[in-house]
């Protein structure tokens, strides 16, 4: 049989991390070569970390990510390896390594720049002109990196006209929800449209307000799903590619899918040899490599359990990363410091968390209650510090400053800055990290206290809507044994910064709300389509003005995990100073 076994290698770099990242490399080639690969592929920028961002100015960057490349190369006697990596000969490009016989053989450039979004990578890299291919056992193979693959006709047009019978993609493809479905849905239809396997290897683990889910996955000549890996878990995802069946594919193929290609994909190309590793083949005696037992088809995540998880590995992944070992929350017996709590306990463990109640003149007996039976549920340190003394005497102090005023949202403030100084005065005695416990429906409207509840090291729901963080609650709750007090979800939410306060005194209720923000945030809605499809316009009015009038804001928020398709922050570049109304 025409056959070649395919190792994707998905592993959890850390940018800048070049001798740890070069560990996991090795060990991955180590184990594709144990399996009887004869290819292994790594993510995309997987020896540097991605993305390394403004660190590619940095000449010593460059410099030890090349010096790294060498190292790996002697690792590619028996076995031919493609890494993602910076390469900075002439110009800066985001490049692929093609590894064999202990050398260099080639290197891919990365043609398509995606610049929306979280990706800014013109500011970092020069497109690269030239699809490129290597031969593998007398098998051309197109080789790609992420974006390259999302445009359904160059480079991967070109690549098929030239012979090209898989098309091998390294990526770094960050989490929003619904991405892994379009992200199948888009791999299926090239495999299909150009009769051609398609193998895609992603990056898993969490940068900074990105994390990257895995799933790398394998199609055959037919769209066909051969192999999938682990969502958001490093994995080794081997699978058998029948060149065979591609050649009776296209055979079979009764509406010329690829007729005229030559005559559409003109470009010139680079293409690469591995001689070597035919040869090596052609002599390995029949049955060296016995069959795959079973495809690697582990099954997906998805709905809520898909998005616990994105927030598990982004705040592990910053915590471990930024080496920190303990995070401290605030615990106010509200729905948002409960659900933050319980997924820093499901990331770190309960004995690195820590659970502070700071109660004051305001806060009820249940949320007290709440507060204690969270941190016992979860089987963490809790510590009250009453913020009470503090208060008054800060009363007191401005009380010549505020006389012949009456008590407003300064004071209210004054108890959420207090909470934030405390916080911030353990994590600098004990080097705990500060989880702040905001939403994306309270930053969207500026539903915080600057130097208050947004102090803090990670906003670790900064992206996740205030609807969403209460299916979450549930949705632990349903895992077992209840973890957060059923009350705690169905009490009416306040900040309980003043009497009987609640939200809704503030803010539109949280349907209407987290509606409104998705279709002007996240789908770019105006004001009269949203009007059109049903929304009152002076609510639609009055949220949208206060979302881009709070921009300000979250401009001094702390870094959080990116899980809808716009964020705020690298997302979303807003203008604070800004007088357009429409």
């Amino acid at each position: 049989m025409n056959t070649v076994r395919l190792a994707l290698a998905q592993i959890n770099s850390t940018v800048g991390d070049l001798a740890g990242n070069v560990a996991k490399i090795a060990d991955g080639i180590e184990r594709a070569a144990a399996a009887g690969a004869d290819l292994v592929a790594f993510p995309e920028l997987a020896l540097c970390g991605y993305p390394p961002e403004d660190l590619t100015f940095n000449p010593d960057f460059l410099t030890a990510n090349r010096r790294a490349l060498a190292q790996l190369a002697p690792l590619s006697k028996d076995i031919a390896v493609v890494v993602g990596f910076v390469d900075s000969e002439a110009e800066i490009y985001n490049a692929a390594a093609i590894l064999y016989g202990g050398r260099q053989v080639g290197v891919s450039h990365k043609i398509r720049l995606p610049n929306y979004g979280v990706f800014d990578e013109f500011r970092y890299f020069t497109p690269g002109s030239c699809p490129t291919l290597f031969d593998l056992k007398g098998n051309m193979v197109g080789l790609g990196i992420c974006e390259d693959i999302w445009y359904p006709d160059e480079p991967i047009g070109t690549q098929v006209a030239e012979g090209a019978t898989l098309i091998l993609n390294i990526s770094a493809s960050p989490y929003r929800v619904g991405r892994t479905r379009n992200r199948e849905e888009m791999l299926e239809t090239r495999a299909r449209d150009y009769l051609t396997p398609i193998a895609l290897v992603n990056l898993v683990g969490g940068q900074d307000e990105l994390v990257f889910d895995g799933n790398s996955l394998v199609y055959d000549p037919h769209g066909k799903m051969l192999a999938r890996g682990r969502s958001f878990e490093e994995d080794l995802i081997i699978a058998d590619i029948d060149f065979n069946d591609v050649a009776n594919a296209r055979h079979r193929d009764g509406i010329g899918r690829l007729d005229g290609l030559h005559e559409r994909h003109k470009g010139p190309v680079s293409i690469f040899s591995l001689d070597g590793l035919r040869e090596k083949r052609k002599s390995q005696p029949a049955g060296a490599v016995s069959a795959l037992a079973e495809p690697h088809m582990p099954e997906p995540l998805s709905g809520l359990e898909e998005v616990h998880r994105a927030l598990v590995v982004g705040l592990g992944d910053y915590v471990r990363k930024n080496i920190f070992q303990k995070v401290v929350v605030g615990l106010s017996g509200g729905v948002d410091s409960s659900l933050v709590a319980a997924v820093a306990v499901d990331a770190l463990g309960a004995g690195n968390v820590v659970g502070v109640s700071m109660p004051s003149r305001y806060t009820s007996e249940g949320t007290r209650a709440d507060a204690g039976v969270l941190a016992e549920n979860l089987g963490i340190e809790f510590r009250i510090i009453p913020i009470e003394p503090i208060f008054e005497s800060y009363l007191e102090v401005l009380k010549p400053e505020f006389a012949g005023r009456e008590p407003d949202v300064t004071e209210e403030n004054l108890q959420a800055r207090i909470r934030g100084n405390l916080l911030m005065a353990l994590s600098n005695k004990y080097g705990w990290l500060v989880l702040t416990t905001g939403n994306k429906s309270e930053s969207s409207v500026g539903y915080a206290t600057l130097y208050g509840d947004m102090a803090g090291g990670f906003a670790m729901i900064k992206d996740v809507p205030k609807t969403m963080v209460y299916d979450l609650c549930r949705y632990l709750n349903s895992r077992g044994e209840e973890i957060i007090p059923e009350s705690v979800i169905t009490r009416e939410p306040s900040a309980e910064l003043a009497p009987e306060q609640k939200d809704s005194d503030t803010l539109p209720p949280y349907d209407l709300l987290d509606r409104i923000i998705e279709e002007y945030v996240e789908h770019d809605k105006s004001l009269e389509e949203m009007i059109a499809a049903g929304l009152d316009e002076a609510v639609v009015r009055r949220v949208t003005r206060m979302i881009d009038r709070n921009e300000y804001k979250r401009r001094q928020a702390p870094p959080g995990i990116k899980i809808t398709s716009r964020a705020f922050g690298k997302d979303r570049r807003f203008p604070i100073t800004n007088r357009f109304e429409a």
